[in-house]
């Protein structure tokens, strides 16, 4: 079983910047594919950012491109989301999920669906 923990998230102006960080433990391997949703309240979760462990392609949802940076360390078995550039709208709680199975997907999966393990999530508020 893989357990992950998120950590980075605050309260922040528009225009700053924040990064997160997403620790796995357990069994892992380079073949997991990493993603990061997000949900306001009210809303939907959707999909944020996502890597391949193995392969070190990324995904982006639209309205994060240019902003966000997803990346990794293997030998840290952690994630991160460096947001630059925050807007209001990107107020929610954000969360890093893992797939066992990402090694199929190329780019790696955007549907919340195919994530298999998910952190507790970190509260971004972003204020105007």
């Amino acid at each position: 079983q893989v357990q992950l923990v998120e950590s980075g998230g605050g309260l922040v102006q528009a225009g700053d910047s924040l990064r997160l960080s997403c620790a796995a433990s357990g069994r892992t391997f380079s073949s997991y594919a990493m993603g990061w949703f997000r949900q306001a309240p009210g809303k939907e979760r959707e999909f944020v950012a996502a890597i391949s462990w193995n392969g070190g392609t990324t995904s982006y949802a639209d309205s994060v491109k240019g902003r966000f940076t997803i990346s990794r360390d293997i030998a840290k078995k952690s994630v991160y989301l460096q947001m630059n550039s925050l807007k209001p709208e990107d107020t929610a709680v954000y969360y890093c999920a893992a797939d066992r199975e990402g090694s199929r997907w190329y780019p790696p999966a955007a549907f919340s669906s195919a994530y298999d393990y998910w952190g507790q999530g970190t509260q971004v508020t972003v204020s105007s």
